[in-house]
């Protein structure tokens, strides 16, 4: 037989032994399948796991520019790094006044309230070192140096001593939603039963507003003028209170402090000018004096605030400086009982400058005071007539004298720890605490 053949033959041969082999093994296993019970080839039901929260990202560190050498970016510094700047131009503005701040629960975020001359910027300070300028809420009438602003249920309420002002009400939540910064607000509502006004309290256990420093010659003779704002775009004129004349700031507190016979009265601490006044304003239709107290070398009884034991308040004068060369006097009031008010000692700062607004955080005294910038001063030892400044930021290094320059104020209370300063000269700064 030829090669050929044979080749051919032998590749026939192995072709039929691989099928014999393949039918072999089919044969084998269909026979063992049949021996099995019938096979259910419905999907079974899985049980998802359950879910879990996703593990939050780690917030990134916030590096802004430290204080080094007991500098940050030319301004003195003790332990609070310079996180943000704007100017009175960013802002489109020519000088600053007061200043406030609002965390948003639903996002987040938080947003620095700008007292300008022409009206009040809205900054998001989210990021701290990159802060995005929203945009103005234009003044309500006329331009001002004076504007002042405070938060209750997501609204700002905003004061000015311009002519006809009135008090201007802002829903913040609309920031949320801005997409083309910066824009120029509207109003959501504006109450006018009275025109000017000093400044605005509000007291957020309540739902009060009230409206201090306003017209002389009106209703309450510059005292406090009561405003329901439990709906806070539908403001209620609840009356006032005239009895101890103008009033410059006042804080209104639901009262919790050592004086039992006040529990849970809501009460108004007013710095009017000469004296501090006590008084019960629980029932708007019947407000009561409590008491009244001076002090030594009174020039202008401008702001106080109490501690959070509502034991002490810590008060400022605002020309004692100027008039009668005192180096920074704070003084510090034993209000243990309401009835019976005392001097408890005067704290004396380490420079020449005007005290402003001055605000209380745990065991910590934020302290606006002009060209001397922002003072931090530990009150842990207030009850043993002792104060002690633990840090500071100078935006105003051109002196410490006692000039109207510098910070006007303080916001201390972001749940982030980032600072709010509102600067008269040089805008709107954002600080924390050196880590």
């Amino acid at each position: 037989m030829p090669n050929s053949v044979i080749t051919k033959s032998l590749k026939f041969k192995s072709k039929n032994m691989f099928r014999y082999l393949f039918l072999l093994l089919f044969t084998v296993v269909l026979f063992s399948c049949s021996d099995n019970e019938e096979v259910d080839f419905e999907p079974v039901e899985q049980t998802p796991p359950e879910p879990t929260e996703p593990t939050p990202p780690t917030p990134p560190t916030v590096v802004g520019i430290p204080c080094e050498n007991g500098m940050a970016n030319g301004f003195p510094c003790s332990g609070y790094d310079l996180m943000s700047l704007m100017s009175p131009n960013d802002l489109n503005a020519t000088e600053g006044n007061d200043s406030w701040g609002w965390a948003d629960t639903s996002t987040g975020k938080e947003y620095a309230l700008m007292g300008l001359d022409n009206g009040t910027a809205f900054v998001d300070i989210s990021d701290p070192v990159n802060p995005i300028y929203l945009g103005k809420l234009p003044t309500q009438t006329s331009s001002s140096p004076w504007r002042d602003i405070k938060v209750y249920k997501d609204h700002a309420f905003i004061v000015s001593e311009a002519p006809g002002h009135g008090m201007q009400v802002f829903d913040l939540t609309r920031l949320r939603n801005v997409s083309n910064p910066p824009q120029t607000f509207t109003t959501d509502a504006v109450y006018s039963d009275f025109g000017s006004a000093h400044n605005i309290v509000i007291n957020e256990d309540s739902g009060y507003a009230y409206a201090v420093g306003t017209a002389r010659s009106g209703p309450f003779n510059g005292g406090p003028a009561f405003i329901n704002i439990q709906d806070p775009k539908n403001p209620v004129n609840e009356g006032g209170y005239a009895m101890d004349r103008y009033s410059h700031d006042a804080q209104v507190v639901t009262y919790n402090g050592p004086d039992s016979d006040y529990l849970g009265k809501e009460i108004l601490i007013g710095s009017n000018e000469d004296q501090v006044v006590i008084v019960d304003i629980t029932d708007k239709s019947n407000p009561i004096n409590i008491s009244s107290i001076s002090y030594n070398n009174v020039e202008y009884t401008h702001q106080g605030w109490f501690t959070e034991d509502q034991r002490y308040f810590i008060l400022g004068d605002e020309l004692d400086e100027a008039q009668l060369g005192f180096k920074t006097k704070t003084v510090i009031m034993d209000f243990t009982d309401l009835d019976n008010p005392l001097v408890h000692f005067n704290y004396e700062g380490p420079t020449n400058a005007i005290d402003h607004n001055g605000y209380v955080k745990g065991d910590t005294f934020y302290l606006a005071n002009y060209s001397a910038g922002v003072r931090f001063l530990d009150i842990s030892n207030i009850g043993n007539k002792s104060m002690t400044e633990v840090g500071f930021f100078d935006t105003y290094p051109e002196s410490n004298t006692a000039r109207f320059n510098g910070v006007w104020n303080v916001y201390p209370f972001l749940p982030s720890g980032n600072i709010i300063v509102s600067d008269i000269d040089r805008g709107l700064f954002i600080i924390r605490k050196s880590s």
